[in-house]
């Protein structure tokens, strides 16, 4: 098991809240850290159809089997389960007694927030970050090879390809799971929606032409999307509310979560493909992106993530909220870096005046120094702080 860094936020946690709850989406490695972590409790599956029958018939007696508490694995699959857990919560008080994992965020969250409020701590968890594999020596040594094989962990241990996983992965997970959840019924239209998608990753988000292009109205669209990102599929990154006297853009910018699902549905099929595909650009913004809110995430703290931009074209590809500053940080997917990739930041940085701090710009490229007063970082060793 390759270690997570969010081990010891869910230690804190557990604790510190006789519940903790882990979300994320499928295969991201929820149970397999939690069973590691928890090892001395009972674990159970509430996909298994025989547990989700007797959770759901009779709950009381499902949770009398656990008199010290379990792990209870996909507890989105029986949320009425949760209105009994609080009792046995109340009445035992015990810290850490309970441990849930749950891959939708659209139903979990809200169920576990209502029945548990003020007795659960929250963790999401994504698929592997870049420093994770790095520790465990196998993120790969090209760029565009990390960013086909994307996170996901099952493509780390066991030997398979990853256009064969995501294609399984996208069958099994996202055309089930999520078509059931909206209850759709036309697959095609389903699967050209996911691809335009992931096309339109590290873009602004327009929903009438998505919805357009797709074949269905703005309000299925905008449904769409929702659960996508309640599924942890996609990000929408806010624009940050600072206009810095100019007019700024409104619309939230759209990212898928995982550039290897990102390639998939972009049909690419190899790593060398994405060298000269026309989204490269794009799918490594998608990626920086990513392991910004893996750093977040994984401590257990909220997004602090925004874009900035104006109407006059003015850009930063992230800002980073931190500590009443603002951090910039530029994304560039050549390996080298021309002074006119620096003079967005140098520009934003005088808009900003004393708001701004520590400007960073994150290349493709291997070397790591300062000009001009911004931190040029290669994408393997770029800071990535919580």
């Amino acid at each position: 098991m390759i270690p997570r860094h969010a081990q010891a936020t869910l230690e804190q946690l557990a604790a510190s809240f006789p519940v903790v709850a882990v979300t994320g989406p499928r295969q991201s490695g929820k149970s397999t850290l939690v069973r590691a972590l928890f090892a001395d409790r009972p674990y159970t599956s509430l996909e298994d159809p025989d547990q989700r029958e007797f959770a759901t018939d009779d709950p009381r007696g499902f949770l009398a089997q656990f008199p010290g508490g379990a792990v209870l694995d996909e507890i989105q699959r029986c949320p009425a389960l949760l209105s009994y857990l609080q009792g046995r919560v109340d009445q035992s008080g015990r810290l850490g007694e309970w441990i849930l994992t749950g891959s939708q965020q659209f139903g979990m969250v809200s169920a576990v927030t209502q029945s548990l409020a003020g007795r659960v701590g929250m963790l999401a968890l994504l698929p592997f970050a870049r420093d994770e594999l790095l520790a465990a020596q196998q993120l790969p040594e090209q760029l565009n090879e990390a960013l086909w094989w994307g996170g996901y962990p099952p493509i780390y241990d066991r030997p398979v390809e990853p256009a064969l996983w995501y294609g399984s992965y996208v069958q099994t997970y996202l055309e089930r799971d999520v078509r059931q959840l909206l209850g759709v019924r036309d697959l095609t239209l389903f699967q050209r929606f996911l691809r335009l998608t992931a096309g339109r990753t590290g873009q602004l988000l327009n929903q009438s032409a998505l919805a357009e292009e797709t074949g269905v109205s703005h309000n299925t669209i905008r449904e769409w999307l929702s659960v996508l990102e309640a599924s942890y599929i996609i990000l929408r990154l806010p624009p940050h509310h600072n206009d810095f006297n100019k007019r700024l853009v409104k619309t939230p910018k759209l990212y898928m979560l995982d550039t290897g699902l990102a390639s998939w549905l972009l049909g690419i099929e190899s790593a060398q493909q994405i060298d000269t595909h026309p989204l490269r650009g794009a799918l490594f913004e998608t990626w920086v992106v990513a392991e910004h809110l893996k750093a977040r995430w994984n401590a257990g703290r909220p997004s602090n993530l925004y874009f900035w931009r104006d109407r006059a074209g003015r850009e930063v590809d992230l800002v980073i909220e931190r500590g009443g500053r603002l951090q910039p940080v530029e994304i560039k997917a050549g390996a080298t870096v021309t002074r006119d990739a620096l003079r967005g930041l140098e520009r934003w940085c005088e808009l900003a005046g004393d708001e701004a701090a520590g400007a960073r710009l994150i290349y493709a490229g291997s070397e790591a120094r300062e000009q001009r007063g911004i931190r040029i970082q290669p994408w393997r060793s770029a800071m990535l702080e919580a």
